[in-house]
């Protein structure tokens, strides 16, 4: 027997000791909670190009399948929650809202019950509108796009109503574990990482080197889903293979280690992280490994119980831009260094012919859910900076879980010391996105802030 095969042996005789030690507590108690799993591979079997990296990036090969996965949870009083991981780059709005519009006609889900997240994978495929400007236009390529995002959004509809089928009573618990490969890029070279790293020299820069479990139990007993989450960008490679980079690995060995399991991660607030150093398929390994190393070690610990009772809440907030983007500065930007705002500025005066006038802000999605009194999922859509992550688990709390990444990938989301530094993550580079201004206001996370703040205090009388 190997030393990986033995190691996933000790794990197992552990987590059956745990449960004989902790489950028939949790499972006497009766929360109350049904839940189902569903799940279906995604790799693309046409040439769409990879997503992410500002440029044409033709599939060469598939390290490992990509997933698309979905758990469905039901309380006590019937009210339920859907929550949806996969391994795409990014999910723009064109692309997820008819989705949410099919979930609510088909189930009656509504849009503060369904979370649609995305791990933020450059080696996954591009979808609908996604960084439209990022890659050159090619008609073949576009039609690819279209028909594979088609066949995406039919699949999440359809794994939904498989996991929904599914439901079945069930225990919920929590944890939180460690691990430490993210790296603060706005603050750390690339360059110098290695070198600081084998020095023993500390890194500078916020980071959030917490690892949430959230796991999911059958009546048996049994390990159906365990979720969870870390933040850092999924860019270990940048190669033209499908694969989920160090997620897709982690996910990988909880499963071999966990069998029956099916694990899903979410990307928390990793917009300024990054896997440091990166470049080689054994460092995405071994950055997989030490977040399933992480996760296993809180499925062999006592993990949190979650009473019963969901609630639920969203809003579409209105995030100001700075300044729109005028006809003057769009006819400037196509004598631009880079191709990408040559295009984007191309595209936006022809709407401007067309007689489109731009908004001056974007509806921005945000998700409050709070499971017994447990448990605070905060959902924040695009790039979220990790200094979200941190202040709203210190404002709310023990068991609050930020996710980035959900519901559309708007752009980065800075917070006011991001936006006052500027650099990538908080200057001029919307235009990135599509967006049709250079820079976010000076007040976002003010303004996103007290959204968050009506909807968590609104889900005490939901």
């Amino acid at each position: 027997m190997s030393r990986g095969d033995s190691r996933g042996v000790l794990q197992r005789l552990c987590l059956a000791v745990l449960w004989l030690a902790y489950g028939p507590v949790a499972a006497g108690e009766s929360s109350g909670w049904k839940a189902g799993v569903a799940r279906g591979i995604i790799t693309p079997t046409e040439p769409v190009w990879l997503a992410g990296y500002g440029t044409k990036r033709v599939p060469e090969g598939t390290l490992h399948d990509l997933w698309l996965k979905v758990l469905a949870i039901e309380d006590g009083d019937g009210r339920r929650g859907v929550l949806i991981t996969s391994d795409f780059q990014g999910v723009p709005r064109s692309m997820s809202d008819p989705v949410f519009d099919q979930l609510q006609r088909r189930f009656g889900l509504e849009r503060h019950q369904v979370l649609f997240t995305f791990s933020h994978n450059h080696c996954g495929p591009r979808l609908g509108d996604d960084l439209v400007d990022y890659y050159p236009v090619e008609t073949e390529q576009v039609e690819l796009v279209a028909r594979y995002t088609e066949r995406m959004q039919a699949a999440v509809v359809e794994l939904v109503d498989e996991a929904l089928a599914a439901l079945e009573p069930a225990e919920l618990a929590y944890g939180q574990g460690e691990t430490s490969f993210a790296v603060n890029r706005r603050e750390n070279p690339e360059s110098e990482v290695p070198r600081l790293l084998d020095r023993a020299v500390p890194l500078k820069g916020p980071v959030d080197h917490t690892v949430p479990v959230l796991t999911v139990r059958g009546a048996d007993g049994a390990l159906r889903a365990v979720l969870f989450g870390y933040a850092c960008h999924p860019t270990t490679l940048s190669f033209n293979q499908w694969c989920g980079d160090y997620p897709g690995f982690a996910q990988l060995a909880v499963e071999a280690a966990v069998p029956g399991a099916t694990a899903m991660f979410v990307n928390t607030c990793g917009g300024d992280q990054n896997p440091l150093p990166r470049q080689s398929v054994a460092l995405c390994e071994r950055y997989g490994q030490m977040l399933a190393d992480a996760v296993l070690g809180v499925l062999e610990g006592p993990l949190q119980p979650i009473g019963g009772g969901l609630r639920s809440d969203f809003s579409l907030i209105d995030l100001p831009y700075e300044q729109v983007a005028s006809e003057a500065l769009l006819r400037r930007s196509l004598e631009d260094s880079s191709s990408i705002k040559r295009r984007w500025a191309a595209r936006l005066l022809t709407q401007l012919e067309q007689g489109e006038v731009f908004s001056d802000a974007y509806p921005y999605p945000l998700h409050a859910w709070r499971l017994g009194d447990e448990l605070l999922l905060i959902g924040m859509g695009a790039e979220t900076v990790v200094d979200y992550a941190l202040r709203f688990k210190q404002h709310y709390g023990a068991g609050t879980w930020v996710l980035g990444y959900t519901d559309d990938m708007a752009a980065y989301i800075p917070s006011r010391r991001v936006w006052l530094e500027g650099g990538y993550e908080g200057g001029a580079f919307l235009y990135e996105y599509g967006r049709p201004a250079l820079r976010w206001g000076p007040e976002v996370e003010q303004t996103i802030a007290a959204a968050v703040e009506r909807l968590v205090e609104g889900l005490e009388s939901r």
